[in-house]
């Protein structure tokens, strides 16, 4: 094998790895940020109109579930574009 295709293998892994990574840590910052949110809008709520704990239950729930929904939607999204990557190189370039 040559070098110029050595590279290239290593170059296209490299950059597979990094939209892995990249993928898996914009799935774990999501869940954390809805269920953050969630958790907060609800402890505040709850401070607000003194119904402790059940604001905060309510929307720490809201919270996980955006958290699943945007994690449905990259998952979605990424399978798509792999799906469309297998497809560019199986046809190769137009």
């Amino acid at each position: 094998m040559s070098r110029d295709k050595k590279r290239k293998l290593v170059t296209n892994e490299n950059r597979q790895m990094m939209r892995s990574l990249g993928f898996l840590s914009s799935i774990g910052i999501s869940m954390v940020a809805s269920s953050v949110i969630g958790l907060f809008i609800g402890y505040y709520l709850d401070k607000w109109l003194g119904t402790s704990p059940w604001m905060t239950l309510f929307w720490l729930f809201i919270g996980i579930a955006s958290g699943f929904r945007n994690i449905f939607i990259l998952t979605r999204r990424a399978l798509r574009e792999q799906e469309q990557d297998q497809d560019q190189e199986n046809n190769g370039p137009h």
